[in-house]
């Protein structure tokens, strides 16, 4: 260049003229645009040359970019490239060349491909730019994971018609590969799951034959294009591939990010608010995109020409004319680009307004995302979430100043999503839904304490063994204690002892979140209000967090009323489906059914078609479902749980028939959710894509009493003969039917075991009752052992699997069905005489008029029950909110520890803590003696040694994979899971016994069992006290104690069994075992207490849900002699759970009739 500007006089001493005028005008012009890009082009040569230095570093990063990035979220990627790998390479002896600020994405490809992306609905991000590049370079075949179909919507618009896309199953899906194989058409493979056919192996793995011209499909030599590409997709948001499909495929994440999805809402919101921003922006960026390719078209084109240009270029007239042309273009595209990066500043900053919108609504999206990990039926995709968030935009009040409007906006967002969301949702989950909705907005806004929240889910309470206080359990005072420690809760624990009257005004209360806090507490924040009252009242957190929403958030959201059924319809579409979630005892077809008649579809018309799916039913449905796509008619699909096999189908066949369907078709389905995770089968493109709508009936003995009565008539009560008997006795089968319903909301100490008891039960027990009365007409008899062996044993009975249930059964019928109910002095539950002779109508009304409001005293239970029971809702509730927490270490400061993190320090401290094994030979040899209390002893330290291992092992392994040094399995991710959340991991549960405790609870117990084992080990002679709750196999010590007496007494064991004295005294009070069998300690009594004083049974004092029992005397005697009269068969469990950690069986005292006991369901645990 510089050269040539030293030529220009020589070749023009006297100007122009002298030569051709229009020769040398071209000339003169070919030289001015040739010297007008020289600053230009210089700069570019200046950087080539430092590019010849970096080259080989920087492909080496872009290669490892390409081939391991991909799956990795966009933290992540940032953190391996510029904290890992650059450093890496630099750190080296021979230090790399890199070239500074390195970006994989310019070495990969250019801003005018860039562009063309976004043209094609790439999502404007840099994570999605980043998975493009990777995907477009990647010499493996990509594997894309893209559970909100972003990546394969710009895949489709891409490659166009080009794009072959076959599902695995689909019919005839293998000659479809084996086509597109032979051709080298590029092909899409949709929603793979995680276990991929292996007939497909060959081709994941490119083993080609025959010289790289064939690949085995099948048995069969397909013939393999080199020019084929294949594409795989999965809807899977968090998929287990084999190790070896993961070497075979790039995995790419095209998972929708939060900054991501809040810029594509912002776009949206603001498109509706202001059309004529939107639209520059749009016309903007479009304008700019094409400028890229535009300018990059015509260098590449002038390059090309000069490049192929033969001696003196200067005499080409059309390159010298191209010159100019692409000159000027280039000049007027440069000033296009900086008016419009002035225009888009400007634009950005007036769309910036509605952000709080977008911000909202990207945060919601995430909220309902992660409800699947509540329960698999409650999945929703990002297409419907839209169609709900344009929707609550349509709807919201108008207002002309923007930032009033903009709030009305979030407003109107907000609530929409929370209706359209929680109409899918059992009652049960409802609060937590909108908890953690209320938190999470409250975290954004910055409004709570990240740390304090995090305190409130952990709750990482140390029981105490007493409480200073009488007003409050050992329990309560452990979390008082440990609240204390927090830094704006000093002096609690203090504040509680020294005025107990105004903290027991608090706890006593009723409604304990409607008081205020006394002295300076009453100023606390509402989520500090809620961690001390978890520690005092933790039965009351639901009502407490309900509150708490309802300041945060408002009334309508906690008073939200269900949508009709005529709103839910008009939200339906030919292609979003509406699911019923089923519900025992609720049919919500009725509702589809009346709106049908309404609208003009019904059955009898042959316009609304009801298929119940099972016995080979699918090709019924299929057909079905096509007919009515094509003639507008609506099709109910009941029951499609049972036919798992035929759901992908189904899925497919729904989303087929909705294009080009007519626009009154409609499909309803119904479905039983699954009972766990593992049995779930009903696909997720079903879910994402339909309206669900949950029906659960009303609860409490009322509603349970009116709705038993509900399936019989007046006609029932008038066909006896024995009309008086036969109405008296049918009601009391009513209430049984109720009580035993409705039992089951107390959890395992309603019943052990959950039981399906349905009205089929109870309409056919009331035929029995008929038919028996009818038969003994004659004598005028009624056959009550008869008639309550049928019911308690057969009709009912039939579905209990747990003798301490069938017992159960069979005390309420006795308690029901006696002759002082002809009498009218039978009392069905304290308060609620039998009813005299009525008609049907007049049972409804003395119902109304006499039943006590709902308590657990209606089924014999005590109040204490209601407390356990909401105590456990709220401990769920709140166990909930911390597994949907997000898990990233991306948070601001003050946040709570990352996952990572807190699972690092978990893992350091039981490493630490965790004691070495028991050495058995040096055990095993202090002693030659093999009593059964030395030989349990032996057992118990051989199952502490496994455990131990086991900790040890998976512990270590896990840190190791956190460190990057092994890879990461389900097992190991599943074991990070339970340490995150305080839970016990099943691997280690397995070798231990069951639990409800935290992990932090349970590593302390474990802890306290190696201190037991410590001490009984050291000289092998039994233990003072046992503490019967640390042992891994309880019943193999209390077989043991049954093994020494009869041994020592020559007693056949067979007719032996062990009684219990329940003493005055705690474990310090005894230094010494006993001569014959044993003392125990560590068991909890529920349902009930012990009164020391009277050394019997008796009633529970309220809230203190699980006293501790005395130092137990358990022996030995022979079955004949045990004093079996007024006492108590007592089950003893491990864990609150019961049912399957059942335990032994003991023998209490009581002054009461053990009936009481029964029905109060009391029980001895071995942990609380």
């Amino acid at each position: 260049m510089a050269e040539l500007g030293n030529w220009l006089p020589e070749w023009f001493p006297n100007g122009v003229k002298k030569r051709d005028d229009k020769s040398a005008t071209l000339t003169l012009l070919s030289l001015r645009v040739v010297w007008s890009e020289k600053e230009r082009w210089s700069h570019a040569i200046v950087q080539y040359q430092k590019q010849q230095k970096t080259l080989c570093g920087d492909v080496l990063i872009t290669s490892a970019f390409v081939s391991y990035m991909g799956y990795f979220t966009r933290p992540y990627r940032v953190e391996l490239l510029n904290n890992a790998w650059i450093p890496f390479l630099q750190s080296q002896e021979v230090s790399v060349p890199l070239t500074d600020g390195l970006d994989p994405i310019l070495m990969l490809t250019d801003d005018a491909t860039v562009a063309a992306w976004h043209n094609q609905c790439l999502p404007n991000d840099r994570m999605s730019t980043e998975n493009a590049a990777i995907l477009t370079t990647s010499e493996r075949w990509p594997l894309i994971i893209d559970p909100q179909q972003q990546g394969i919507k710009w895949i489709r618009n891409r490659l166009g018609s080009e794009l072959r896309v076959v599902q695995l199953g689909q019919e005839g899906y293998l000659d479809v590969i084996e086509q597109a194989l032979a051709s080298g058409e590029t092909l899409l493979i949709e929603n793979l799951p995680e276990k991929v056919d292996p007939v497909l192996e060959p081709l994941l793995g490119r083993n080609t034959i025959k010289r790289g011209r064939y690949i085995q499909i099948r048995g069969k030599d397909c013939e393999y294009n080199s020019n084929f590409q294949l594409i795989i997709h999965t809807k899977l948001a968090n998929p287990h591939f084999p190790p070896e499909l993961q070497a075979q495929t790039t995995l790419i994440n095209f998972t929708v990010t939060p900054v991501g999805l809040e810029e594509q809402l912002l776009g949206q919101v603001v498109s509706r608010e202001r059309p004529d921003l939107e639209s520059l922006k749009m016309e903007l960026t479009t304008q700019q995109n094409h400028f890229k390719i535009e300018l990059k078209r015509l260098e590449d084109d002038l390059l090309n020409r000069l490049s192929a240009a033969h001696g003196n270029f200067l005499g080409d007239i059309s390159l010298v004319e191209q010159l100019e042309s692409t000159k000027t273009t280039a000049c007027h595209i440069q000033c296009k680009v900086v008016e419009a990066r002035e225009n888009e500043t400007k634009i950005n900053e007036a769309r910036e307004v509605y952000r709080p919108a977008a911000e909202r609504a990207s945060l919601l999206f995430f909220i309902i995302n992660d409800l699947s990990k509540i329960n698999l039926m409650y999945q929703f995709s990002l297409k419907t979430f839209n169609s709900v968030f344009n929707k609550a935009m349509e709807r919201a009040e108008w207002d002309e100043d923007v930032r009033t409007r903009v709030r009305t906006l979030t407003e109107a967002i907000t609530y929409s999503v929370f209706l359209y969301t929680s109409q899918g949702l059992f009652e049960r989950d409802k609060l937590t839904f909108l908890s953690h909705t209320a938190f999470q907005i409250l975290l954004k806004q910055g409004l709570i304490d990240a740390q304090e929240f995090d305190f409130l889910l952990r709750f990482p309470v140390e029981a105490s063994k007493v409480s200073p206080v009488s007003f409050l359990s050992a329990q309560a005072w452990g979390a008082i204690k440990t609240v204390s420690t927090m830094e704006d809760f000093n002096g609690l624990d203090r504040d509680v002892e020294s005025s107990p009257k105004r903290w027991r005004k608090i706890v006593e209360s009723s409604c304990p979140e409607k008081e205020r806090l006394p002295q300076d507490w009453k100023n606390k924040s509402s989520l500090q209000k809620l961690i001390i009252l978890r520690a005092l009242r933790p039965d009351r957190m639901t009502y407490t967090l309900r509150n708490f929403v309802e300041e945060s958030m408002g009334t309508k959201y906690v008073e939200a009323a269900r949508l009709e059924f005529v709103k839910l319809y008009e939200d339906s579409c030919p292609s979003t489906p509406v699911f019923f979630i089923l519900s025992p005892g609720v049919d919500p077809l009725k509702d589809v059914e009346k709106l049908g008649l309404k609208l003009g579809f019904s059955i009898d018309q042959g316009t609304l078609h009801n298929v119940s799916l099972g016995q080979g039913q699918e090709e019924v449905a299929e057909r079905v479902v096509k007919n009515a796509s094509k003639l507008g008619h609506w099709v109910i699909l009941q029951n499609v749980h049972l036919v798992a096999r035929w759901l992908p189908s189904l899925d497919a066949l729904l989303e087929t028939a909705a294009v080009d369907s007519h626009p009154n078709y409609r499909v309803f389905i119904t479905g039983e959710p699954a009972p766990s995770p593992e049995q779930h089968v009903i696909p997720r493109g079903i879910l994402e894509n339909a309206i669900k709508i949950t029906n659960e009936p009303h609860t409490g003995m009322n509603a349970s009493l009116h709705a038993a009565l509900n399936n019989f008539s007046q006609d029932t009560l008038d066909m006896c003969s024995r009309e008086q008997e036969f109405n008296s006795m049918f009601f009391s089968l009513c209430f049984f039917h109720a009580c035993v319903m409705e039992r089951r909301k107390f959890g395992p100490q309603g019943w052990n075991h959950y039981y399906p008891f349905s009205t089929g039960d109870l309409t056919i027990s009331a035929s029995v009752l008929y038919n028996y009365l009818e038969a003994n007409t004659k004598s005028m008899q009624v056959p009550w052992e008869d008639l309550c062996y049928l019911f308690g044993e057969i009709m009912y009975g039939g579905h209990i699997t747990d003798d301490w249930d069938r017992r159960l059964c069979k005390t309420y019928l006795q308690e029901f069905m006696h002759l002082k109910m002809f009498e009218g002095e039978l009392f069905l539950c304290p308060g609620f005489l039998a009813p005299p002779f009525l008609d049907y109508s007049g049972y409804h009304s003395y119902i109304d008029e006499h039943l006590p409001s709902e308590n657990p005293t209606l089924y014999g239970l005590h109040p204490n029950a209601e407390l356990e029971c909401l105590t456990v809702t709220s401990d769920n509730l709140l166990r909930t909110l911390l597994e949907l927490q997000p898990q990233d270490s991306s948070r601001g400061e003050g946040a709570a520890p990352s996952m990572e993190e807190k699972v690092k320090s978990v893992i350091e401290d039981i490493l630490d803590k965790l004691p070495e094994e028991y050495n058995m030979a040096e055990i095993m040899s202090k002693t030659t003696k093999r009593s059964p209390y030395i030989l349990v002893c032996f057992q118990e330290c051989e199952r502490m040694n496994l455990l131990l291992a086991e900790i040890r092992k998976s512990l270590n392994e896990l840190d190791l994979g956190l460190k990057g040094e092994l890879t990461i399995s389900s097992r190991m991710e599943t074991l990070q899971s339970a340490l995150f959340t305080d839970s016990v991991p099943d691997s280690w549960a397995r070798l231990a016994y069951p639990t409800t405790n935290t992990l932090a609870q349970w590593f302390n117990d474990l802890m306290c069992s190696c201190r037991e084992l410590d001490s009984w080990t050291q000289d092998l002679v039994l233990p003072a006290v046992v503490w019967l709750s640390g042992l891994f196999n309880p019943q193999s010590f209390l077989t043991a104690v049954l093994q020494s007496i009869a041994r020592k007494n020559q007693w056949p064991l067979d007719k032996m069994t062990l009684i219990v004295d329940v003493t005055k005294k705690t474990k310090d009070d005894f230094g010494h075992p006993p001569r014959e069998g044993a003392y125990i300690h560590g068991l909890f009594v529920e349902g009930a207490r012990w009164d020391t004083q009277t050394g019997v049974l008796s009633e529970a004092v309220l809230r203190d849900l699980t006293p501790a029992m005395p130092v137990l005397y358990v022996r030995a005697v022979p079955a004949e002699e045990q004093e079996l009269k007024s006492t108590y068969e007592c089950p003893v469990y491990r864990t609150k759970q019961r049912g399957p950690t059942y335990v032994w069986t003991l023998h209490l005292r009581t002054k009461q009739p053990p009936a009481k006991w029964i029905v109060a369901g009391v029980a001895l645990l071995l942990s609380v």
